[in-house]
């Protein structure tokens, strides 16, 4: 259901925003379209081939392993060891986002599976030393690491006492 509701509200978003263009600046709509089109067909294999990977992958987890792991009632040990792998998982949101189907189809919780996502996104290895400490340097890197790398933790133990409150999980 949830996944209607965002979907719902981003074609609300989109249609809005084309009703707006369309209103105060209609001589950009072709630009507007042509950049639509060629995002979507960017975007349509990496989605195809994501959701696809994320399937197969899911039947080759072991769910048992995974349940004990990171399972609602592996508890804040779940959380903690899921922000640590999101943020070693290597690639862009096609891989982590696919990881985390993944891990879900497979019984993992929606704590941990909160802290795989914000480890990833924000913490991210891959990006943190390719890029951040090669542009903004190791010193940002370094202070920008020590105030976000709790934001995984607190937002899956925020998540798992919610589902408590919620008898979710």
């Amino acid at each position: 259901m949830n996944v209607v509701i965002g979907t719902v509200m981003i074609w609300a978003a989109a249609l809005w925003t084309l009703r707006h263009l369309r209103r105060i600046s209609p001589e950009r709509l072709p630009h507007v379209r042509a950049e639509a089109q060629h995002l979507f067909l960017i975007m349509l294999p990496r989605t195809i081939i994501g959701l696809t990977g994320a399937g197969f992958m899911a039947e080759l987890l072991p769910q048992d392993d995974v349940r004990a792991l990171f399972g609602p009632g592996s508890g804040l040990a779940g959380v903690m060891l899921a922000s640590g792998l999101g943020a070693l998982v290597p690639g862009g949101p096609v891989v982590a986002f696919a990881v985390g189907a993944a891990a879900l189809k497979a019984g993992a919780g929606v704590g941990a599976l909160l802290a795989f996502i914000t480890g990833w996104s924000i913490c991210s290895m891959t990006r943190t030393l390719t890029h951040e400490a090669a542009i903004m340097g190791w010193s940002f890197l370094g202070r920008r690491l020590l105030v976000s790398w709790p934001a995984p933790l607190v937002i899956g133990a925020v998540s798992l006492g919610v589902a408590g409150l919620l008898g979710l999980d």
